[in-house]
């Protein structure tokens, strides 16, 4: 993934209509990152989150998850951070550009986990949504790398939900698909 590439969709991104919250645990803060870096932050994001425990994450969904890296987690996580983002821009929502964004993973940690390396990106915007999910080549990575790439799938599926057809070009391995679920 290019710099340039990355700041190029970032504009772009900004220059949309959409203002967005995000919501991000396990990885992905990285694209909270790039979308600071490029001026026009304030005419897209309303809010970021990084939820990152347990509790943290089911204070902010406003329930206990039964898999906490999973689609349907992701799915919520993006429902409720589109029910924000109304609230705080003030929306009456459909009229508007006004998405909700979330990603939720495991990644390369320090410790023993069991499971796989995976990440779920939502989006919603209050008519529709797409959930991206992807399961990583356990070990073949490190952690930085795994974010990076998380942070990618992020970018992208922000840009897919503010209409914009560019998307990063994604480092993936043999074997790693990312699969795309519109709802």
């Amino acid at each position: 993934m290019n710099d340039r590439h990355v700041t190029a969709l970032v504009q772009q991104i900004h220059d949309s209509s959409a203002k967005a919250c995000l919501v991000i645990t396990g990885a992905g803060t990285s694209a909270i990152s790039a979308l600071f870096s490029v001026a026009g932050a304030s005419r897209t994001v309303l809010d970021a989150q990084i939820p990152y425990s347990s509790a943290a994450l089911a204070r902010y969904v406003g329930k206990e998850a039964e898999q906490h890296v999973s689609r349907n987690e992701a799915d919520v996580m993006a429902e409720t951070a589109y029910d924000r983002a109304v609230q705080l821009s003030g929306s009456k929502g459909a009229e508007d550009r006004v998405i909700g964004l979330s990603c939720t993973a495991a990644i390369a940690t320090d410790r023993l986990r069991r499971g796989e390396n995976r990440a779920h990106i939502g989006w919603h915007d209050g008519k529709r949504g797409a959930t991206y999910s992807i399961v990583m080549n356990k070990g073949e990575r490190e952690r930085a790398e795994e974010e990076k790439l998380c942070g990618a799938i992020v970018l992208n599926a922000l840009a897919d939900a503010c209409g914009i057809a560019e998307r990063l070009e994604l480092d993936l391995l043999d074997g790693e698909i990312v699969e795309r679920v519109v709802r």
